[in-house]
């Protein structure tokens, strides 16, 4: 085992001052080589050294500017601190150095949506479920922006593999409340929906605000 994956492994076990010491040996073996100094800035990141991380980061880029394993590093510290603008731009320039991971399109899609960008995120988190179908978050993600193109059919297949995977998602059976009572407007499902939720979450104020809602309609 190298340095670099004895430090990340010392990582991963929370010992973040053996990581510290042996990526700096890394370091000072080859200063020329990118990866010990992302590896670094990562430990930086962890314990909370944001500005430190962030020249090492610069330094693996510096080195090699193709680096992307570094601009995806640095867009997760912008995120972090609310530097979205920042982030987004690390997150494609990730890309664009083919880091073709299904976290890099998650976090560049995450990043949009933060940004009110739900139109532009789609496609990445999209890419995100096709790259990792059993990551719940990102095809949750994925269905809001269904939500906000009011593309509705998708919405509710992709809603219903959500509940698949996790049959606790409150939000997604909120979700589909609302699919169901807006758009299919059949209220009888929907409130068999909105009564999953707050069995999953029985302080979810939104499903039961919906599902009176709903009933009031029904006795019309």
């Amino acid at each position: 085992m190298d340095k670099n994956q004895q430090g990340i492994q010392y990582m991963q076990e929370g010992k973040y001052e053996e990581a510290v010491k042996i990526f700096s040996e890394a370091i000072e073996e080859n200063p020329n080589e990118p990866v010990a100094y992302i590896n670094f800035g990562n430990v930086l990141t962890a314990v909370g050294e944001t500005a430190k991380a962030e020249s090492f980061y610069k330094k693996a880029l510096e080195l090699d500017e193709e680096a992307g394993a570094a601009y995806y590093s640095l867009g997760n510290l912008y995120f972090e601190t609310d530097k979205l603008i920042e982030a987004k731009d690390m997150f494609e320039k990730a890309l664009r150095t083919g880091l073709d991971t299904s976290d890099a399109y998650f976090m560049l899609g995450m990043t949009l949506m933060q940004l009110d960008q739900g139109k532009l995120a789609m496609p990445y988190l999209q890419r995100t479920v096709e790259l990792n179908p059993e990551d719940v978050d990102a095809r949750f993600q994925y269905a809001l922006c269904l939500a906000n193109a009011e593309l509705y059919d998708e919405l509710i297949k992709e809603l219903e593999i959500v509940i698949e995977q996790n049959p606790e998602h409150a939000d997604a059976y909120y979700n589909l409340g609302v699919a169901f009572g807006g758009y299919k407007e059949d209220a009888v499902k929907a409130i068999e929906y909105f009564d999953k939720a707050l069995a999953a979450q029985p302080d979810h104020m939104l499903a039961a605000h919906g599902k009176k809602l709903m009933e009031t309609l029904n006795e019309e």
